[in-house]
């Protein structure tokens, strides 16, 4: 079916624009949202008529996305801590979310964390590059710093089996578990 977006959809279209959606997506998602009209006659008609409005609505919301990347990327790297072994491996993941709050935190304006791209995986303590995606037009770079959450964590050295296998065989025999065991229909028969 035929739409018009009224707002800018990822994966869909920019506002104003006229595009085909499937009619379950359209009726329970971009129409309880606001976010299309089904293209008829009239609307076609009100969409010309505003389709000035709309553009000054897009220009203006592009011209945000600038300056919100320009402050995006005067920032010094951003400190992302999280616990890390001796060797400097880290425990744990950097993830988008963090990084779109720690950027939240410092430019007081939110940032879809599914904009945000690391370019290469983060395995060890240092220095990366995230692209920041504010709009389809719009995407700047920014540093990424990965420091050691307090002090660095022992790395464990690796653990022998045979310390394992050792302890059961001491007492000649391995522990018993206390309990009821699970018995199958047979066995109850038997037992009776």
């Amino acid at each position: 079916m035929k739409i018009i977006l009224q707002d800018n959809v990822p994966k869909l279209g920019n506002a104003g624009d006229i595009v085909e959606a499937k009619r379950g997506y359209y009726r329970n998602f971009l129409e309880p949202r606001g976010l299309a009209v089904v293209a008829t006659k009239g609307t076609l008609k009100k969409r010309e008529e505003d389709r000035e409005a709309l553009e000054r609505k897009a220009q203006k919301a592009h011209d945000a996305a600038v300056a919100l990347g320009e402050r995006i990327t005067q920032l010094p790297p951003i400190e992302i801590s999280i616990k890390a072994g001796e060797s400097g491996k880290l425990y744990g993941k950097v993830t988008n979310k963090e990084i779109s709050q720690k950027l939240e935190e410092l430019i007081g304006e939110p940032i879809d964390k599914r904009g945000i791209k690391i370019k290469e995986e983060v395995t060890a303590l240092g220095d990366y590059e995230a692209q920041v995606k504010l709009t389809p037009k719009v995407q700047v770079e920014c540093s990424i710093k990965v420091v050691v959450e307090g002090n660095f964590v022992k790395d464990k050295p690796p653990e022998d089996k045979d310390k394992d296998k050792n302890k059961e065989t001491e007492g000649g025999e391995a522990p018993k578990k206390e309990g009821k065991a699970k018995k199958g229909k047979k066995a109850a028969a038997e037992e009776e």
